[in-house]
């Protein structure tokens, strides 16, 4: 398996589009979305092919252009998978995970994997960035909306987890192998007295939901160390549910944050029926951020490239937009 180097440089697959103009852009969309019937080829091939940020700028000057706003024009235009996929390219990053925390908690029933997914996995910065685009979208903590939402140890987890005070620094080798023996109790001795568990299980929620990523690789050597078993392994083997889950999907970040995305979007074209929703989430977020490094972990753990398992599992516009996003061939 790949390890990702320390610091490995994550690359995505959009950038910022060489001799931009927004003005040209927004004019080129207006045209696209007039009369009868859009050209939605043109509309996606412009917006897969800029970054967020030139976005931004295409949707102000839309705006002055026509006095139209873009975002609407859009999603008058363009209807189901493809519209949710460039509608999501259109937001910015904080507000589009915002949006898609909001309606894991909505309806009936809570999208615990989606909670987890963005949750476990974005960095302090992007998480301070999702509280406040939450609260101006909303009028509500995201913190709040989680505790009306989940409940027990899963609801600690998670907003422990949304306050970004993920520690930033290097690895402490003693303090590390403290840790590695709260894992291995909290773990391995899964029938200490009731009492104690309570405790334990807060100590090793704080460990993974607070200590730095270089540091938690240390503590996950030690415990291999100490124990002879792998930490990953070993939550799967003795917690379940949803508590289950939100460590197991915070250890696999930790390890290969890349890994676990490939993970998720094999996941979501296997078998019959595509998860869409998680599909298109993955790819808008990651986009410009790690998409070719997932795309790299994709081909070699599944032998076959992401923009294979895309051709295979989509059709349409929204496989054309998919694979724009994909960035190419591997």
């Amino acid at each position: 398996m790949a390890k990702p180097a320390q610091g490995a440089k994550y690359r995505g697959s959009i950038h910022d589009f060489p001799d931009f103009d927004p003005n040209r852009d927004a004019e080129a969309l207006y045209a696209a979305m007039k009369g009868f019937g859009s050209d939605k080829e043109a509309i996606l091939e412009l917006i897969t092919s800029r970054s967020n940020r030139q976005r931004q700028e295409v949707s102000q000057s839309y705006k002055s252009l026509y006095g139209k706003d873009l975002m609407a024009d859009l999603k008058s235009e363009l209807s189901g998978d493809l519209a949710r996929l460039i509608l999501g390219l259109m937001m910015p990053p904080a507000h589009y995970d915002a949006k898609q925390l909001k309606k894991a908690m909505e309806g009936a029933g809570t999208d615990e994997k989606a909670l987890i997914e963005i949750l476990a996995t974005r960095t302090n910065a992007e998480i301070r960035a999702i509280n406040e685009a939450y609260k101006e979208d909303y009028h509500k903590s995201l913190e709040d909306a989680l505790s009306s939402d989940t409940s027990g140890h899963f609801r600690r987890i998670l907003i422990s987890l949304a306050t970004g005070n993920r520690e930033e620094g290097g690895e402490d080798r003693d303090r590390a192998r403290e840790d590695a023996q709260v894992a291995a109790e909290i773990l391995e001795i899964a029938d200490t007295p009731s009492g104690d568990k309570t405790s334990l299980e807060t100590r090793f929620m704080t460990i993974l939901c607070t200590r730095s990523y270089p540091h938690l690789r240390r503590v996950f050597q030690e415990f291999i160390k100490m124990t002879n078993y792998d930490v990953e392994h070993t939550i799967k083997k003795e917690m379940s549910g949803d508590v289950r889950d939100a460590f197991v999907a915070i250890v696999q970040s930790v390890k290969n944050k890349p890994l676990f995305f490939a993970d998720k979007l094999y996941k979501s074209m296997k078998g019959a029926g595509t998860d869409e929703k998680t599909l298109t989430r993955i790819m808008v977020s990651r986009s410009e951020i790690d998409l070719l490094n997932i795309r790299r972990e994709f081909v070699e753990k599944y032998d076959m490239s992401l923009h294979q398992a895309i051709e295979g599992d989509t059709s349409g516009d929204f496989l054309k937009a998919l694979l724009a996003v994909c960035g190419g061939e591997d």
